[in-house]
């Protein structure tokens, strides 16, 4: 267990170091769309490390910057899965737990594993 949950760390650190090149990879105006998803509300983060949809419910431009955004993190997963010896779920959750949801803002929503909803 121990091994398990150093390897995850290890690959939150990859993860970590790799934001600025996945941020690089997503245009400002997908980031802007989820920006602004995320703060009405519609779009939320996952503990698998990817955006989903909050109501299930969104128009065609948002649905799209989700989708370029998630597409840009899961490459950065495989990366760091890669790099580490652990499976792509385990990078994109230990993103999650550590990159990610320390940064999430009030009001914002995420999905913790096997869990609904929730609003910080």
């Amino acid at each position: 267990m121990q091994r398990r949950h150093f390897i995850g760390l290890c690959a939150a650190a990859l993860v970590a170091s790799c934001v600025t090149g996945a941020a690089l990879a997503q245009t400002a105006e997908a980031k802007a769309k989820v920006d602004a998803a995320k703060a009405a509300g519609t779009v939320g983060e996952q503990a698998d490390g990817t955006l989903g949809l909050v109501t299930g419910d969104a128009d065609a431009a948002t649905k799209q910057a989700v989708a370029e955004i998630n597409n840009g993190r899961q490459a950065v997963y495989r990366e760091a899965a890669t790099k580490n010896g652990v499976s792509v779920e385990a990078a994109g959750g230990s993103a999650f737990e550590t990159v990610i949801k320390p940064k999430l803002k009030a009001g914002e929503f995420y999905k913790p594993a096997g869990s609904g909803w929730v609003r910080k």
